[in-house]
Formats: C-alpha cells, structure tokens, sequence
C-alpha cells in the first residue's frame, strides 16, 4: 500500500502561483509514476500532470502546458505542482495518484491516490 497526502492549496486571485506537495509513505519502491489530477464541481476527473521515476519523462495537459510545472523529490518520495499565471478555470480540488505500472494519463490506470487539496482562483 502507499500513503499519499497532498498539501499547499488554497486561495488565490488570477494571475498568482501556488504549490502543492504530495508526499508518498509504505511502499515506495512501487511508485513508478506520479501525477496530478484535479476535478472540478460537476466536471469529470482530469489529467494534469505526471513524471516518471527517474523524472526523465514528464507529461502536461494542454490546458496547464507553460504554467505548471511538475517535479519529483524521489530521495524524499515526494511531488511537487508549481502552477503559475492561475486562472478562475484552474479552480477545482487537486489530486495526487500513484501508478505502479507506467505513465498515463487516465485516472483509472492509477492505483494510489490521496485526499485532494482544494486549489480556488478568484478575486
């Protein structure tokens, strides 16, 4: 089993940058790929971002491409979302995910996931 707990979200008016941390307990050793999810009131679950182990491959969505920014701490088995230039659109609850298998974007591929952090863009 791994242990996920996500932290750093909150609020934000447009144009401003948050991170989220995500940090992963018990069996590490299987968490070959991290992402971020999140989802929005009525709005289905969305790919954001994920990295590999060795952070050699890395995957946006489009509509984050430029703004965030994912990145992996695997000594401190943790994973980190800088988000940039938020938007009222970015608002939604964020989550991490583990996938012991390989890089994807469905959520339904991933095994692990953790609480979610609320993420509000508003003036």
């Amino acid at each position: 089993q791994v242990q996920l707990a996500e932290s750093g979200g909150g609020l934000v008016q447009p144009g401003g940058s948050l991170r989220l941390s995500c940090a992963a307990s018990g069996r590490t050793f299987s968490t070959f790929v991290m992402g971020w999810f999140r989802q929005a009131p009525g709005k289905e679950r969305e790919f954001v971002a994920a990295i590999n182990r060795s952070t050699s491959r890395i995957y946006y969505a489009d509509s984050v491409k430029g703004r965030y920014t994912i990145s992996r701490d695997t000594a401190k088995d943790t994973v980190y979302l800088q988000m940039n230039s938020l938007k009222p659109e970015d608002t939604a609850v964020y989550y991490c995910a583990v996938n012991t298998f390989g890089m994807a974007t469905i959520p339904g591929s991933y095994d692990y996931w953790g609480q979610g952090t609320q993420v509000t863009v508003s003036s």
